[in-house]
């Protein structure tokens, strides 16, 4: 949604002094997605409602408290296509997990798990440890 509209629309819960005041929850829901959706800085996103950071904190923790209880109604489901990856050779680092011990000493594992088993069997390995690093 345009951000001006949505300035025009806070414009209506604004007191003779300013202050945003008994804003609704389908304008909260409306100030969120546009949040959600914002790709800039958060002063720019504030300036362009006209209202400060502190307030506009307040309104969009008050949107996402009614979002997470389930009073905001939830957008379309939106599929994402999923590409299929290249074929990647076996003998790549892609995804490995190297474990450097004792800084001569060099373990592969080819999966979280793998690891996750060697330091349960051998827990006198972890004080020896070095650095872990994720290959690829």
């Amino acid at each position: 949604m345009d951000l001006e509209v949505l300035k025009k629309k806070l414009s209506t819960f604004r007191t003779d002094k300013g202050r945003l005041t008994k804003v609704s929850d389908d304008l909260l829901c409306e100030i969120l997605l546009a949040w959600e959706e914002w790709m800039g800085p958060a002063r720019g996103f504030y300036s362009a409602l006209g209202a400060d950071h502190r307030k506009m904190a307040s309104l969009i923790g008050r949107a996402k408290r009614l979002k997470r209880e389930g009073y905001l109604p939830e957008g379309s489901f939106k599929e994402i296509k999923i590409v299929e990856p290249l074929a990647i050779e076996s003998s790549s680092l892609a995804g490995r997990i190297e474990l450097s011990l004792g800084g001569s000493k060099l373990i592969r594992f080819s999966a979280v798990s793998q690891l996750i088993e060697f330091l349960l069997k051998y827990p006198s390995s972890q004080e020896e440890l070095m650095g872990v690093k994720k290959a690829g």
